[in-house]
């Protein structure tokens, strides 16, 4: 695999810090919300504020409870294994993006990476809580398919690191509802979601489970490591 660094990242909508719930976690307060611009470290050269949303409360009925179920061909054996306690997705939903994957058993290897634990000059973590965001987030075995070199390089490659990491990142809280298409990320590329039912993809990653909701996004468990654009 891979994976170029680039010298510089444009955010796109960032808010003020996934890594990686099906529902948009919605703030019952009934106020707007407006996100501020952030700087991540020295990398990052140009940021843009994202426009204001309003969040209305709504009336919780039957059809609203459903849509809030995470899709895909492991949500079943991952709400089995967690079916209380934070990593349970009733849990994940008052959790911001980071909590809920530092939560989230097979979610360790990127916790490390967007915290500083993998490459101690990359810490994402008041970004992604600063802001939301819809997280495209690998799982432990993506990472671990990996080449060592490729890990062994991003322990010392801030750019590279967070090059690929912000790849993974969405500004905006997109529920399985309007996630399909053409998502413009964090780091500037894009990517391609597409799929129905419980079957959905995000380029060549397959998700595992998606649409799982945490206090500022959402977050989909994908079964690859995402190449960002050259």
């Amino acid at each position: 695999m891979k994976i170029t660094a680039r010298k510089s990242l444009a955010l796109v909508g960032i808010g003020a810090m996934s890594l990686l719930g099906v529902a948009a976690c919605s703030d019952d307060s009934g106020t707007d919300t407006t996100t501020e611009d952030v700087t991540i470290e020295e990398t990052v050269e140009e940021t843009m504020e994202t426009e204001g949303t309003s969040e209305t409360t709504t009336e919780t009925t039957g059809s609203a409870a459903a849509a809030a179920a995470p899709v895909g061909p492991g949500c079943a054996d991952y709400v089995a294994a967690n079916p209380t306690g934070p990593a349970s997705v009733e849990e994940l939903a008052n959790q911001t993006i980071v909590e809920a994957a530092g939560n989230v058993p097979i979610l360790t290897t990127l916790t490390q990476a967007v915290s500083g634990q993998l490459n101690p000059e990359v810490n994402l973590v008041d970004t992604l809580n600063g802001g939301e965001f819809t997280v495209f987030a690998p799982v432990d075995d993506a990472f671990a398919a990996l080449p060592p070199e490729t890990i062994q390089t991003l322990q010392t490659d801030s750019g590279m690191l967070t090059d690929i990491l912000t790849y993974h990142v969405v500004p905006g809280n997109l529920t399985i509802e309007d996630v399909a298409g053409t998502q413009t990320t964090v780091q500037g590329g894009t990517v391609e979601v597409a799929g129905e039912g419980e079957t959905w993809t995000v380029n060549d990653a397959n998700v595992i489970c998606g649409g799982i909701a945490t206090e500022n996004g959402t977050v989909y468990l994908i079964d690859t490591v995402l190449t960002p654009q050259q």
